[in-house]
């Protein structure tokens, strides 16, 4: 069952990072399972297969600082390092210890650092990660015409010229089957909520942190102390089949499952696939 915005707020939770409030939620009964979303848009992503899973998980998910109804500050060190420790405080506050991942996007890195932080502790309580389409090697990633717009030097005049119009026609490129009209517009409304479009040109320096990351986060999937698996579409112009083979070379331990006809966002485009597959992951 799809849930709506309001309905997604209704049951969430807000909590304390640094003097900002960020938004967050905790459902279903079994194991934790951390779901973590990806750039520009929120953990409304995970709406679509977030019923099916709460019945057998303990579903745990955030919108990032600067994303969704978190607080989006203006004057902030934005960074994938920050909001792994967001992610780390959040799993604090609600006293869980052990969890699986399950990751999109900005989110596959943070999941990233994540591991990473895991080996430097020599502790192994992520118990497995998946992800999906996402960033996972700079030299694969394909930006769109918007992102390297945003990372230009005219990046912050985008970011102020920023609406409905420029935001469908660059996020349903993405996809083989864009999300009907109404859902567009429901993703840019927690998009733009709190002005969260006014700081595009911050966020997506993500796309420079990965350059500057990469060895330390090739070394944690590489060396990761608990199960891998990537799910992806593989029409996903941004991070699609080329990731995928670049994926299978370099983590040649990890499970792969490509989806057919599908683009950037599986859990939206393809839910049911997308959930078949990572039962299967966990079942073995």
């Amino acid at each position: 069952m799809h849930l709506d915005p309001a309905n997604w707020k209704s049951n969430g939770q807000f909590f304390d990072y640094q003097g900002h409030s960020i938004f967050y939620k905790v459902e279903g009964s079994g194991p934790p399972l951390v779901l973590l979303h990806g750039f520009p848009t929120s953990s409304w992503d995970w709406s679509a297969v977030w019923s099916q899973l709460k019945n057998e998980f303990r579903l745990v998910t955030l919108d990032f600082i600067g994303f969704g109804l978190s607080d989006k500050p203006r004057d902030y060190p934005y960074s994938l390092t920050d909001q792994a420790e967001l992610t780390e405080q959040l799993l604090l506050h609600v006293g869980i210890v052990d969890y699986h991942l399950l990751t999109h996007d900005i989110g596959d890195s943070v999941a990233q650092e994540l591991l990473a932080r895991q080996l430097d502790r020599n502790s192994n309580h992520i118990l497995s990660c998946c992800f999906l389409n996402g960033g996972l090697f700079p030299e694969t990633h394909r930006p769109t015409r918007t992102q390297k717009l945003l990372l230009s030097p005219v990046g912050f005049l985008v970011s102020q010229i920023f609406n409905y119009r420029l935001f469908k026609k660059s996020f349903s490129v993405i996809f083989v089957n864009p999300p009907r009209d109404e859902e567009l517009r429901d993703h840019f409304e927690l998009i733009t909520h709190n002005g969260g479009h006014r700081i595009a040109h911050k966020l997506i320096q993500y796309i420079r942190e990965r350059k500057t990351k990469r060895m330390r986060w090739l070394t944690a999937l590489q060396e990761a102390s608990c199960p891998l698996a990537l799910i992806a579409g593989v029409d996903d112009p941004v991070s699609g089949k080329h990731m995928v083979d670049r994926y299978r070379e370099l983590v040649p331990q990890s499970q792969v499952w490509e989806i057919e006809a599908c683009g950037h966002y599986p859990q939206l485009e393809k839910p049911g696939e997308a959930l078949e597959a990572y039962v299967k992951f966990r079942n073995t």
